[in-house]
């Protein structure tokens, strides 16, 4: 098992409640957004909820970037094979432009539906200036729902990797992300 990581070696604090925090409200989100059918069928209304958490998570993921601009992360461990590196730079990047692309498809196609958008039905959210015979729009919402699942396979993916480095090669790389 690797020892403790240097203050150096792990991310700040600012950086894990980024990201655990995103982690947790975009696997939220993904649920209610492909199982809304289902859970309207039962009886909760999932697409307030997921719409608000959607633009929690716009906000947040400019947040993100603007804070991992601002500061470098930790390197990654030395017994990373530089091909491995830079597969772990490609998903990051990958998962960097779902989580915008994800919430701003979704803006996009609301603001083109007939039904007002609030935030957790506490504010009116001004819509885009966009019509529901926008192909903006239609491409939007064809585009959420594919990369609904593609960011599901790639959190899967995520989470695997990570669980990989902690259990498998014992290498601290999901110390790194933890307090």
């Amino acid at each position: 098992m690797a020892e403790a990581l240097h203050p150096a070696d792990r991310y700040g604090a600012v950086a894990r409640f980024l990201h655990w925090s995103m982690a947790a409200l975009i696997l939220i989100n993904l649920a209610l957004g492909l199982l809304h059918d289902w859970l309207e069928d039962i009886g909760f209304q999932a697409m307030g909820l997921h719409k608000s958490l959607g633009l929690t998570l716009l906000v947040l993921i400019v947040v993100r970037i603007g804070w991992r601009l601002a500061h470098r992360p930790p390197p990654l461990p030395g017994s990373m094979s530089a091909k491995e590196a830079r597969l772990a730079t490609a998903v990051h990047i990958a998962l960097y432009a779902l989580m915008v692309v994800m919430p701003l498809s979704g803006y996009i196609f609301s603001s083109g539906g007939k039904y007002p958008l609030t935030y957790f039905d506490l504010f009116s959210v001004p819509k885009l200036p966009v019509t529901r015979d926008d192909m903006i729009v239609d491409l939007s919402h064809e585009g959420h729902e594919i990369l609904g699942w593609v960011m599901l396979l790639a959190a899967i993916g995520h989470i695997a990797a990570a669980l990989r480095h902690h259990l498998v090669l014992r290498d601290g790389m999901l110390k790194r992300m933890l307090g």
